[in-house]
């Protein structure tokens, strides 16, 4: 037993030594320090940001994406970035713009354990789900749970770009019978949620969002963000549910009690027809995502 918790160790040891390295080898993107700076600067014109944006042009194609979202519930188009902003304001700007450059720093090509765009699509579905939701229940942290549940799975991204053999043995693992999450820890000594929190830790995001990403399986074991990493939890599995930008990581995900509970479901059928209640706007955006890809 001592020589398993001793392998474990080692194991989680040596992952955190990988993601140190993760961080050496891919700083913070250039345009999220650019941006971060001219946001502490509270005499920076909306001009002024749009043009520091406008240097990376798939960001911005995917700011004004998000901000026409049918979820995002903006009355008016958004068709350009500095509307982009005055619309949405400084402070969400700032939170999509760091999600979008974490999710582009590490991101990979897809190879047969792994299809980039089915991940990204899953990200986004639940991120835009995670939002509804959150507004829909009227909770004040809804931009703070659309950027959680966007990075929510940003550790298994970072597994299959920085440790692809470890990637490629949990794979192998599952298929053979285990769960995911089993296998990531036989071969890794942490789960996808801690390789994600570990990494958005050493790069200094705000600590909730680090907490969503680490609890979005078992939000109730979270102390700051349980109603917010339930959110994405339940947004998470409903992607599988209703098998809409589904990902086949989480095929054997199961809607946590403890989560239902947090959000004050009373029984099944009403978390049932909660989620039916979510297929078609879920569906609509289904075309309109793709364009993020």
């Amino acid at each position: 037993m001592n020589t398993i918790v001793f392998d474990q160790a080692q194991k989680r040891e040596r992952t955190q030594l990988v993601l140190k390295r993760v961080t050496t080898l891919s700083p913070v993107p250039k345009i999220l320090s650019e941006v971060l700076e001219l946001l502490k600067d509270l005499n920076t014109s909306p001009q002024k940001l749009a043009k520091a944006i406008a240097k990376d042009q798939s960001i911005v194609v995917k700011i004004l994406t998000i901000a026409n979202s049918p979820f995002y519930g903006l009355a008016k188009r958004v068709s350009s970035i500095e509307y982009a902003i005055m619309i949405l304001g400084f402070n969400e700007i700032r939170n999509i713009v760091m999600a979008l450059s974490l999710m582009e720093t590490m991101k990979n090509k897809s190879d047969e354990y792994m299809n980039q765009k089915d991940f990204w699509l899953h990200s986004y579905i639940t991120a835009t789900t995670a939002k509804k939701i959150a507004d829909d229940m009227n909770i004040r942290e809804s931009n703070d749970v659309f950027i959680g549940a966007l990075l929510h799975d940003l550790g298994i991204s970072v597994i299959h770009r920085y440790m692809h053999s470890d990637f490629v043995k949990i794979k192998e693992s599952v298929e053979k019978g285990s769960k995911y999450s089993e296998a990531e820890n036989q071969q890794l000594g942490m789960d996808h949620q801690m390789v994600g929190y570990s990494l958005l830790r050493n790069w200094n995001i705000p600590e909730h969002i680090c907490d969503m990403v680490r609890y979005h399986h078992n939000p109730n074991q979270s102390t700051n963000t349980k109603i917010l990493s339930s959110i994405i939890h339940l947004s998470d599995y409903m992607t599988q549910k209703l098998d809409i930008g589904k990902f086949d990581w989480d095929n054997d995900l199961e809607l946590s009690p403890e989560a239902a509970t947090i959000l004050q479901f009373k029984d099944i059928n009403e978390i049932e027809e909660f989620i039916e209640s979510y297929r078609e706007p879920i569906s609509s955006q289904i075309d309109s995502l793709r364009n993020l890809l």
